[in-house]
């Protein structure tokens, strides 16, 4: 199942029409797949942690569905996670996979590595911003949504700019996505998320006449089950 908003040159089932825009740049962005700190809903951000079996089974079932699609390049983040995935999955494209730190995850600082609820006894402080996602709040030790967002739309420009009328695959994180998704849909960044981030879940944007726009989201047909992203 994915979310569709149908803008510019598309049909009611949210694809793009064959005569696109040349100026158009459609960027597939996949989330990591599952990880064990997923599974104990552990914050990660810059944490290295690796897929567990489940999410090799994510990355391989989501590989399956890009074999459907033609890629101008292969970008991930350098965390494990998101690398390990993006080589699963890709495997049968051939194409190299560039590391781009700009798809990283944020860095959570003082909450990387607990869970919500030792962070509401650990950290109540940072816990509260971050549920209220507060924009300018950096975690003690980490990024500001704002300075994060700005981090990841910078990059996101950047591969547009590329692969200008082409179609990019980016292997990324939960937070990125986020940012993604309201750049893509006009939502602001301290507003509660009400949008999926599922593990290994195909996302479709666009960059079309310098705006960014949604295509379709959070599509999990390929895969038998996903975890969503933490809230915040």
């Amino acid at each position: 199942m994915a979310w569709t908003l149908a803008v510019g040159a598309r049909g009611r089932n949210g694809r793009m029409d064959p005569m696109q825009d040349t100026t158009s740049t459609r960027i597939c962005l996949v989330r990591h797949g599952e990880t064990a700190w997923n599974s104990e809903r552990r914050v990660q951000g810059h944490i290295d942690i690796d897929l567990n079996a489940a999410g090799e089974a994510q990355a391989r079932a989501a590989g399956h569905s890009l074999a459907a699609h033609s890629f101008a390049g292969v970008y991930s983040s350098d965390l494990q996670r998101a690398w390990r995935t993006a080589q699963i999955a890709t495997a049968g494209l051939g194409l190299e996979v560039l590391p781009t730190p700009a798809l990283r995850e944020r860095h959570f600082g003082v909450l990387q590595g607990i869970t919500s609820q030792e962070a509401s006894e650990q950290e109540p402080h940072a816990h509260r911003h971050h549920l209220a996602r507060t924009p300018d709040y950096d975690y003690e030790t980490g990024e500001s949504l704002l300075v994060f967002a700005a981090r990841v739309m910078a990059g996101l420009e950047q591969l547009a700019a590329r692969h200008a009328g082409r179609t990019v695959l980016a292997f990324t994180h939960g937070g990125v996505l986020d940012v993604a998704y309201r750049a893509a849909t006009g939502r602001p960044l301290e507003a509660p998320r009400d949008f999926p981030l599922p593990n290994a879940a195909l996302n479709w944007i666009e960059r079309r006449n310098g705006v960014w726009r949604l295509i379709s989201w959070a599509d999990s047909s390929h895969l038998q089950q996903a975890m969503d992203e933490l809230a915040g």
